[in-house]
């Protein structure tokens, strides 16, 4: 009697329109839409122009999205980025990309969140210990440190105990968090002290001109980034042909619509010159209202945006070294699939230890965040261009969706893409370039897993 072996166990699609579009709404919005009005406000000074570069900004990122939901419905696999890279210009710069979102990108991401997780709960009286010491040997740790790491380790077990409880947690949380972010909308227009003539004030100590619109429309951008880790769960959602596309449109464009409403709640209850004063403009203007209460209201809401967007950094930050490593190009373990749960469980456990690695360095992650940022533009601009590419290399695949305004639209996208580029490298030079080495440090791993994948 011949011998069988039982089939390797792979990913479920098991995420349907609404968890996907939680993953697009509920990973996007964290801390920026709260805090980056009065850094819009300081570049530009006037209400218009801070309207113009969310406008601008949303426009841009839904040019990013069009141009995604073409890719991710034409190759619904895990990794994204990871697959469009690999397939227009090779095994080498797909491996780069990875390399990079592995070792650096996703861990200092989780470790980001968790640590302006703290930070907000920290504000609250109930919690001032967490800056507190609790450990001294071998090496300093706070209370905050802890709580962080307890958070990466929980949403990380969430995660690998089955895409659908992630996906499920998602989409109620973020249900709540919009919510919440409607009622402070709410709260900000009932406000009988505000006022129509904030939105034509100014704040004369802009920065002003093209080098202020350009700062403003950055900090946007940063604002409405993440929507492309739905793309690394291409392969655990349902119809992906369809619920793709509809969840990369409606997610960037629900977002766009509550960030417009947040910043006119802001600019009707505060005048520009305390927009641009006030390090969280948003818990001002409803503090102004509510007093302690309101303010407590918006730190609780962005401590439940970013415990989602930490819940979407994670889902989505493991499927890419698993698809790397499905390929051959990286440890075998990493592509291993839960027989119960249908996880990549290993790149989970990995992806948080390395998360906590950099949460134990203390403040010392913010210089590998750093390294990061000029990767993450630079292959947002890569994987863009790859639609380009696939067309012309692979006219008769089936395309479910084919992005609109082709290639208008995307060249835009490309082209905000490179000015971001730009912008976090000339602003950061000493990073930009240790953040090069690290990409080009991925080389010579590369050959050697493809020499052992050869024999």
């Amino acid at each position: 009697m011949a011998s069988q072996t039982a089939p390797r166990p792979g990913l479920l699609r098991d995420l349907g329109l609404s968890q996907a579009c939680a993953v697009v709404v509920g990973t996007i919005i964290g801390s920026g839409i709260f805090l980056v009005p009065a850094e819009m406000m300081q570049a530009v000074g006037s209400a218009k122009l801070v309207y113009l570069a969310w406008l601008v900004g949303g426009v841009l990122s839904f040019f990013g999205a069009l141009t995604y939901a073409e890719l991710g419905a034409m190759k619904p696999q895990a990794g994204g980025e990871y697959v469009y890279v690999r397939d227009a210009y090779g095994p080498l710069p797909g491996f780069l990309y990875a390399w990079t979102w592995f070792l650096i990108a996703k861990p200092a991401s989780i470790a980001t969140v968790t640590t302006g997780l703290v930070r907000i709960l920290g504000t609250f009286s109930v919690f001032a210990f967490f800056s507190d010491r609790c450990l001294t040997w071998p090496f300093s740790v706070t209370y905050g440190q802890l709580v962080a790491i307890a958070a990466t380790v929980l949403i990380s077990l969430l995660n690998y105990a089955g895409i659908k409880k992630a996906g499920e947690f998602q989409l109620v949380f973020t249900l709540l968090k919009v919510a919440i972010i409607l009622g402070i909308v709410f709260i900000g227009f009932s406000d009988s002290s505000g006022s129509w003539s904030h939105f034509a004030a100014a704040y004369p100590g802009a920065r002003g001109g093209i080098a202020g619109f350009m700062a403003a429309l950055v900090a946007a951008l940063w604002a409405y980034d993440g929507w492309n880790d739905l793309n690394m769960v291409s392969e655990e959602i349902r119809q992906p042909e369809r619920n793709i596309p509809l969840a990369l449109i409606v997610g960037v464009a629900t977002v766009g619509a509550l960030y417009m409403l947040v910043n006119a709640a802001v600019q009707f209850v505060l005048p520009a010159a305390a927009i641009a004063a006030s390090p969280r403009p948003a818990s001002d203007a409803i503090g102004l209202i509510w007093g302690p209460v309101g303010a407590g209201v918006v730190s609780a809401a962005m401590a439940i945006s970013m415990l989602v967007t930490l819940n979407g950094t994670i889902m989505s930050g493991a499927r890419v070294p698993f698809a790397m490593a499905r390929d051959r190009y990286f440890f075998s373990a990493l592509a291993e699939v839960h027989p119960r749960f249908h996880t990549p469980s290993v790149a989970i456990v990995v992806q948080a230890l390395l998360s906590i690695v950099l949460l134990l360095l203390g403040g010392s992650f913010r210089q590998f965040f750093s390294l990061a940022i000029f990767a993450e533009w630079l292959f947002y601009m890569i994987a863009g261009s790859t639609v380009f590419i696939l067309r012309r290399r692979e006219p008769d695949v089936t395309r479910p969706y084919r992005v609109w305004g082709y290639p208008v639209v995307p060249v835009l996208f490309v082209l905000a893409s490179a000015m971001l580029l730009y912008y976090t490298f000339t602003d950061n030079l000493r990073n930009s370039a240790l953040g090069c080495v690290v990409i080009l440090a991925g080389i010579p791993v590369f050959y050697a897993f493809a020499r052992r994948r050869a024999t």
